[in-house]
């Protein structure tokens, strides 16, 4: 005999606009809450807020101007990414566990490399705006 599910199981009524009022509040909930308890997140906003007016002055056209906003918001979706395995590790168990550690450690290596990423297409497009 089958076990039966819970009833949070049945997706049977979450779909269409039903769905994407969900998914836009569950979104809207996790970019309050990483604003609320995530520093680093916090520190990342201030400073694309920051650049933007650099973005603006850098960029020859709209796509430059998107571009920049883009990488800017590829760190931010890696911050975010990091953030929520951090706290499913952090949910499983504060113990020290080498497998817990390297999840953590690969989470934010992810963030380091797109902060790098970011870098690298920023000071591309200074260079270019000052000597191209």
């Amino acid at each position: 005999m089958a076990e039966e599910r819970p009833a949070f199981f049945d997706k049977s009524a979450n779909t269409g606009l039903t769905h994407l009022r969900n998914a836009a509040r569950f979104s809207a909930q996790g970019f309050i809450e990483a604003l609320r308890r995530e520093s680093a997140f916090r520190q990342e906003i201030a400073v694309l807020i920051v650049l933007m007016p650099l973005a603006v002055w850098m960029s020859r056209s709209i796509m430059d101007f998107v571009a920049l906003m883009a990488v800017a918001g590829f760190v931010l979706v890696v911050e975010l990414l990091n953030s929520a395995v951090e706290a499913t590790v952090d949910r499983i168990g504060t113990d020290h566990h080498e497998m817990a550690g390297l999840a953590k450690d690969y989470g934010s290596a992810a963030v380091m490399l797109s902060l790098i990423v970011a870098a690298m297409v920023w000071l591309a497009f200074l260079f270019q705006r000052i000597y191209g």
